[in-house]
């Protein structure tokens, strides 16, 4: 089923209006979230996110947005799915009106959802391995930190990582520092100190990236650091983690030449699915 601006259809009747202003200028955004045992993990911060990212780029957040209205809508769209892992999408765009400079700033909405494999997130086992990808850069800024749906950068870099037998690239801004991977935060180990780059180099504020660092702030065993990464810097450590909010945290084996171990991502695996028990 596709929850369209409250109305459910089935998804092969749902279609796309050619004026679509995110279709047409990229003018949406989107939450992805997993829902489990009929609550949607960390939906507090997905709202809030959400909600402030609607406020930057100035769209009008409508009276049926509010916390709870919004929980209910993807709830009911999921329907009797809800006992079981999903993979929930929530799309929202501009009404159409305008070219550049839109007629007002009123938005519409789309739910999706698709099922998934697990409860718990669970620790990658295969050989990931990853590269930096140079062809295109991301800036750093504002804009780079919102869940838009302006991500060709990442779809060039994904067919990229196909092409060459990788799970997932490093992404680089304008000042050569790596930001993110194709899709997730990055998280360098070394020792009990970790690294992760700064909301100030254009990373995404992933809600999953905020778990942890709260994760890490209240645990004692570790240390964490909000800098600007070079990319000299992933050789140097002890694991590289990717982190999102679907996958958990996927802990890479091999970058280059150099390898990877894992025991950290064992850890902070235990401590965020004791989290997501407590909430669920």
């Amino acid at each position: 089923m596709v929850n369209s601006n409250g109305k459910l259809f089935e998804n092969s009747l749902s279609a796309i209006d050619l004026d679509n202003r995110g279709l047409n200028y990229g003018d949406a955004l989107f939450e992805t979230m997993r829902v489990i045992n009929g609550r949607i993990v960390f939906w507090s911060d997905h709202h809030a996110r959400l909600v402030r990212s609607m406020k930057l780029l100035r769209m009008e957040i409508p009276k049926c947005f509010s916390k709870d209205n919004l929980q209910a809508e993807i709830l009911e769209t999921l329907g009797d799915n809800t006992t079981s892992p999903h993979r929930v999408k929530l799309l929202v765009w501009r009404k159409a009106g305008g070219k550049y400079g839109p007629k007002n700033n009123e938005v519409e909405f789309a739910i999706s959802y698709e099922l998934l494999s697990n409860s718990n997130y669970v620790l990658n086992t295969g050989n990931y391995k990853i590269e930096l990808y140079t062809e295109f850069r991301m800036y750093s800024g504002a804009l780079s930190t919102l869940k838009t749906n302006n991500k060709i950068i990442n779809v060039v870099g994904s067919i990229y990582a196909q092409e060459n037998n990788l799970e997932n690239c490093l992404l680089l801004n304008e000042k050569g520092n790596i930001v993110e991977a194709l899709n997730g935060n990055v998280f360098l180990v070394y020792g009990n100190r970790i690294k992760t780059p700064a909301i100030s180099e254009g990373c995404l504020q992933g809600v999953l990236r905020k778990q942890l660092l709260d994760l890490l702030n209240s645990h004692a065993g570790f240390s964490v650091e909000e800098v600007a990464i070079k990319p000299n810097m992933v050789s140097g450590a002890d694991e590289v983690l990717i982190t999102n909010v679907i996958s958990g945290i996927s802990a890479v084996s091999k970058y280059g030449e150099i390898h990877y171990k894992n025991e950290t991502a064992k850890r902070l695996l235990e401590l965020l699915n004791a989290r997501v028990a407590q909430i669920n």
